[in-house]
């Protein structure tokens, strides 16, 4: 638990990172930020950070696991719910923040319709989720590669699940079709491993290639050996093998967030 719960923070730092060291994009006012949400709140990470940077602001953080730390600001609390259950929040938000929940929604039509209406009028929710689909811009990856079929096997065993593993591309649609406004939507590219030139996407490469290669278990084993029946030893052979090629560097591979 303790190295899954230090990856979630190399995570959050990692996706920071990417939107150019923000904690979010949305354009809030700040000075009249009242309340926040923090959707599967992970660690806490986030919340505790805005909590820190809004300390007149309310911050709630909710998730299923209750790995969030003890002391924290005094303006900060969390709560342990399933978010895909009836919401009982008494009082709208300002800003409702849903990043990383990647493979872990079965309604997100419905979870979104739940958080348009409980942001205030005149509030922002804010989204920020990956397409998981490895490719390159050079064509450097291959389907002679295991990493491609380490990935497209993830992708298709979490859709046989009803978890969506790339949401990112049509969380736009979703907004619109629950009646939010002024809909924005932006991509970024994350190389996986430090091969860009660019030294800023160098170091978002190697943040990136050191979570992935912390969570490739993790993200593997149950769907490999419990959804596709995969046994034990040939899901850590394949891993084994996309480890290998993940360190050399020998293609540029990307996923969007």
């Amino acid at each position: 638990m303790q190295s899954e719960m230090e990856r979630l923070d190399l995570n959050h730092a990692t996706l920071t990172k990417v939107i150019g060291d923000k904690l979010y994009l949305a354009p809030v006012d700040g000075p009249r930020l009242q309340r926040v949400l923090d959707i599967g709140t992970g660690t806490g990470i986030w919340a505790i950070e805005m909590g820190e940077t809004f300390p007149g602001a309310e911050v709630l953080g909710n998730d299923l696991s209750p790995i969030q730390p003890m002391w924290v600001p005094p303006n900060v609390r969390f709560e342990v719910d399933d978010v895909e259950s009836s919401w009982t929040h008494h009082h709208p938000f300002d800003f409702i923040f849903c990043r990383y929940m990647t493979c872990c929604i079965l309604d997100w039509p419905t979870l979104i319709s739940r958080i348009y209406n409980n942001t205030k009028p005149g509030g922002w929710a804010e989204f920020q989720d990956y397409d998981l689909q490895y490719y390159s811009d050079d064509g450097s990856l291959t389907t002679e590669h295991k990493t491609l079929e380490w990935i497209n096997t993830l992708i298709g065993a979490a859709r046989t699940l009803g978890r969506d593993p790339c949401p990112g591309p049509r969380q736009q649609q979703w907004l619109k079709d629950a009646g939010f406004q002024n809909v924005r939507h932006q991509v970024f590219k994350i190389p996986v491993g430090p091969w860009a030139k660019d030294p800023r996407m160098k170091d978002l490469g190697l943040c990136n290639l050191a979570q992935t290669l912390d969570g490739l278990d993790g993200f593997s084993l149950r769907l490999f050996c419990g959804v596709l029946r995969w046994s034990h030893e040939d899901v850590l052979d394949l891993l084994a093998d996309v480890r290998k090629e993940l360190k050399s560097m020998g293609f540029h591979a990307i996923f969007n967030l």
